[in-house]
């Protein structure tokens, strides 16, 4: 059967300016981090991909190393590409990135010249794409001069393989001087995709936020739910197929610190307080600064994805809401450093 998107598929989705560039982007993207690799089939993939875009969800994030194994998301997510979304490619952004480990030898990850432009391509085979709508440095690479690097990304938006260019990870100093090259050469800097949840707070402890804000990059957080953390999922013990139990080289159940779960605990009863899901608070809580662009979500299940999407009705917080998340998390934080996921 043809795919057709839903009618009305763009009433209930919030957009918002992805820092002071003309592109809108959904207030909740769809990553292909870690579900979207070998092990997931067409069928269950489109599901989940036709239910986000049935939803309003227009972005799709990638990079060369998703799957597992590495590639494998792009190899997937191109198939839906020409067999069910094709109709729709002008009313999507597809994003990719490369900066980690790809392939073999000197040249397959960080940021030279030779490495993004290579990557680029590949990724746009895997896809079966002319272009991206958006390409990142998936990582600052201090063994590389950032001129090389922003050099790369600027090249590939004059050959007409990405529209936009933004920055992975980078730290506050980086940031600025990303920003700064970029604009030297006509090109600018839309978006950081930072990791960013209630729990993980480094944009704010280093400032990358406030610098993104104040040069105009919109910022796109991925990992709002801390890993699954957020779904409160390990407090219940109820685990089963979450990524702490996985093979995932991020995060271990028997990691998480007791102090975490503690928190999580606390943040439940507050979400609860607003008529709210924990993962539906997480997501809200990331997007209620004005330099936040979107939040990127990971799902297994339709059923996951519907309640995110839930945290659109409501997105405000009090005052004494913010105070009281503040203290469940005072000895519950995860490490705090740009580089950590």
């Amino acid at each position: 059967m043809t795919y057709r998107a839903a009618n009305g598929r763009y009433e209930t989705m919030q957009y918002r300016h992805a820092g002071r560039s003309g592109l809108k982007l959904p207030i909740i993207s769809l990553g292909l981090w870690q579900n979207f690799g070998g092990a997931r089939d067409y069928p269950s993939a489109f599901e989940m991909l036709g239910a986000a875009f049935d939803a309003g969800i227009t972005h799709f994030d990638l990079a060369n190393n998703y799957g597992p194994p590495p590639g494998s998301a792009e190899e997937l997510f191109g198939q839906v590409l020409a067999r069910d979304f094709k109709p729709y490619r002008d009313e999507l952004i597809v994003s990719s990135k490369a900066g980690y480990s790809m392939w073999e030898g000197p040249y397959g990850e960080w940021g030279s010249r030779k490495n993004l432009i290579a990557s680029a391509d590949q990724s746009l085979k895997r896809l079966g794409l002319d272009y991206v709508d958006i390409f990142y440095s998936h990582r600052f690479d201090p063994a590389t001069p950032l001129e090389e690097t922003m050099g790369a990304l600027a090249t590939l938006v004059a050959q007409g393989k990405t529209l936009y260019v933004g920055i992975s990870n980078y730290p506050e100093a980086e940031t600025r001087q990303a920003h700064a090259i970029l604009k030297s050469l006509g090109v600018p800097c839309i978006l950081h995709q930072p990791s960013y949840s209630i729990l993980n707070r480094w944009i704010e402890d280093d400032k990358t936020v406030d610098a993104c804000g104040e040069l105009g990059i919109g910022m796109i957080a991925f990992s709002p739910l801390a890993q699954g953390v957020l779904s409160g999922k390990y407090n219940t013990g109820d685990t089963a197929g979450a990524r702490g139990t996985s093979n995932n080289p991020f995060l271990k159940a028997d990691n998480i610190k007791p102090e975490t779960l503690e928190a999580v605990g606390k943040l439940a009863a507050i979400a609860k307080s607003r008529g709210q899901s924990l993962p539906q608070m997480a997501l809200a809580w990331v997007l209620r600064r004005p330099e936040m662009t979107s939040a990127l979500i990971g799902i297994r299940t339709p059923a996951q994805l519907h309640d995110n999407l839930g945290a659109l009705n409501n997105l405000d917080f009090a005052d004494e809401e913010i105070v009281a998340i503040n203290a469940a998390t005072t000895t519950g934080m995860v490490p705090s450093h740009p580089r950590w996921w």
